[in-house]
């Protein structure tokens, strides 16, 4: 029964360390989401540069595996593409290794668990603040306290090696394989990744293990390079379900960590040594040459040895990971051709998330660049009619689980807009350092008016999103004659988007009659819905909080006839320079 009761505890103590780095990884994802979110979009134009972002938002959000997925989003969103993505991933494997030093300086040499309880107090006068902010710092603090928590636990629910030697034995007799033991701790570290979904989690029992002697320095070893293997699985769960570009980016993940355990393997026991004579360097016992056994029979005197072999395995985690970037940051292209050759894109698919004609700089006449910039806007206009595509979708979703996923497409819309927005001014930029002509930098400036309109389109979307969302989780529902009132009003403001494409395609526009029509039209009908709905509120005909969220619909719907309009207004502008 004690047994039981002990096992029981040691994976409630890992469940609390698992449970403590996701909660401090998530409040300060929410915390400088968008600092983090912007740092990672920019920092990117060299390979340097990728490393860097990687390893600085890793270390700061601990949890590599948290970047890789938010590195493989960005890829699925068009943000950033295929290399800078795996440049990014190194650096995260890099910035993952901070985990293990946090944990073999603080989680073994002082008892952080003392202070845990108090920062708990802490965490939770920030958790009850009114801001945003301060609830998400105040999440943080609690992860971080539930982390050392959880460690503390952890270390002290394994079971004491001098009463239990049989559990000492039952490890040892698989370290007795030479070589063969080095894969079978391999493998272990790699299973215990992908059931746990955090290599830190595997990383602070291996620390655990050999902190209290129950495998030697070369096993433990193996397992850290084995979780850098398991590692890879939650990118490729991530990308599973996204599209091509991004299920690349998380197989270069893998391809990257497994080339670099071939090659720490071909020279594993060197590579050790060189970890172990740093170790020495630092001040303490060689963990290569240290009789770990003594550190259950004699644990007085023990603490050298367990310092050794703690900073063993966070060197050797550190080094695996810094030589093999320093290997692999030029080989980048070469794992770009490979990652593509092992998954093509369906046939006949087209990704619609990156700019299509803009391929580099302008051209050599700002009037033959302007007219690939036209290109492009088009193409813009289109994502943002197929981006629209999804919010009657939504509107006209009555699953939960369906429209959640509906409403990450329309976020993941906005964030393309703001992207293509982006690129597009940038290129518009550099034309503009160039001599140009009257008439080309009018049409640069109706340029720019466009594409801000259509990145306000995204935000359009993304709007409806939250406030369908808000209606589901205030349990209210649109009734037959709002969704079929809406469906007109969505396919007025479709007409509208039909009538923007083809004058944005029209290379001689004299007229816009079909836009303001369009437009015309939107207001008349919001109008009419309007007047409806007062009538609607009078009769008890439906809730008004229900109602409340309907006209919000139908307010936004005919804000994006506005910037429909506008663009096309703007389109006649460059038209008639």
């Amino acid at each position: 029964m004690q047994i039981v009761l002990q096992i029981f505890t040691l994976l409630g103590a890992l469940g609390m360390f698992l449970y403590g780095m996701t909660l401090m990884s998530e409040g300060l994802q929410k915390a400088a989401g968008d600092r983090l979110r912007s740092f990672l979009s920019s920092m990117t134009s060299t390979p340097f540069k990728r490393v860097l972002t990687g390893l600085l938002i890793t270390a700061i959000i601990q949890s590599s595996s948290a970047t890789t997925v938010m590195v493989v989003s960005f890829v699925n969103a068009g943000l950033l593409s295929l290399a800078n993505a795996i440049g990014v991933i190194m650096g995260a494997n890099i910035g993952t290794t901070v985990t293990a030093w946090l944990i073999s300086i603080l989680g073994f040499k002082a008892d952080i668990s003392v202070i845990s309880i108090p920062l708990m107090a802490l965490g939770f006068i920030f958790s009850v603040s009114k801001k945003n902010k301060n609830k998400n710092i105040g999440e943080f603090i609690i992860g971080f306290a539930l982390l050392f928590l959880g460690l503390s636990f952890l270390k002290n629910s394994v079971p004491d090696l001098s009463d239990k030697p049989e559990v000492l034995a039952f490890l040892q007799q698989w370290t007795g394989y030479g070589f063969g033991s080095v894969l079978i701790f391999l493998l272990i570290g790699t299973l215990l990744t992908i059931v746990l979904q955090s290599s830190s989690a595997t990383m602070a029992l291996t620390l655990v293990m050999v902190n209290f002697g129950w495998i030697p320095f070369e096993m433990a070893a193996a397992m850290v390079l084995g979780e850098n293997i398991g590692t890879t699985i939650t990118a490729n769960i991530a990308a599973a379900v996204a599209n091509v570009s991004a299920k690349r980016a998380a197989l270069a993940h893998t391809v990257f960590n497994v080339f670099g355990i071939i090659w720490v393997l071909a020279i594993f026991r060197p590579f050790l040594s060189l970890v172990g004579l740093i170790v020495e360097a630092m001040g303490f016992p060689n963990p290569m040459k240290a009789d770990y056994t003594v550190i259950s029979s004699n644990p007085d005197s023990a603490t050298a040895l367990q310092t050794s072999a703690l900073y063993g395995v966070s060197m050797l985690h550190t080094l695996f990971n810094l030589c093999n970037t320093l290997i692999l940051i030029w080989f980048v292209p070469v794992i770009e051709k490979v990652v593509t050759w092992i998954i093509k894109s369906p046939a006949g698919e087209e990704e619609v998330f990156r700019l299509k004609f803009i391929q580099g700089g302008p051209l050599s006449t700002a009037e033959l660049s302007l007219d690939e910039a036209d290109h492009e806007i088009v193409h813009f206009a289109e994502i943002c009619r197929k981006g629209f595509g999804y919010v009657r979708a939504a509107i006209n979703e009555q699953d939960t689980d369906k429209f959640e996923e509906l409403n990450g497409k329309l976020i993941k819309y906005e964030e393309i807009t703001d992207r293509i927005e982006f690129e597009i001014a940038s290129y518009l930029n550099e034309v503009s350092r160039s001599e140009l002509s009257d008439d080309s930098g009018a049409r640069i400036k109706s340029m720019y008016k466009i594409i801000g309109e259509m990145e306000s389109l995204g935000d359009s979307g993304e709007a409806i999103g939250r406030m369908l969302q808000r209606k589901n989780v205030h349990g209210k529902a649109f009734d037959e004659a709002m969704i079929k009132r809406l469906n007109k009003m969505l396919d007025l403001v479709d007409t509208a988007y039909v009538a923007m494409i083809d004058n944005l395609k029209n290379n001689s526009l004299s007229d816009i009659s079909n836009a303001v029509d369009a437009e015309y039209n939107i207001n008349e009908y919001r109008n009419t819905l309007r007047e409806e709905h007062i009538v609607n509120l009078e009769s008890n005909n439906y809730n008004y909080q229900t109602g409340v969220f309907y006209m919000d619909v139908v307010s936004e719907l005919e804000k994006m006839g506005d910037f429909i309009i506008n663009i096309s207004q703007a389109e006649l502008e460059e038209e008639g320079r």
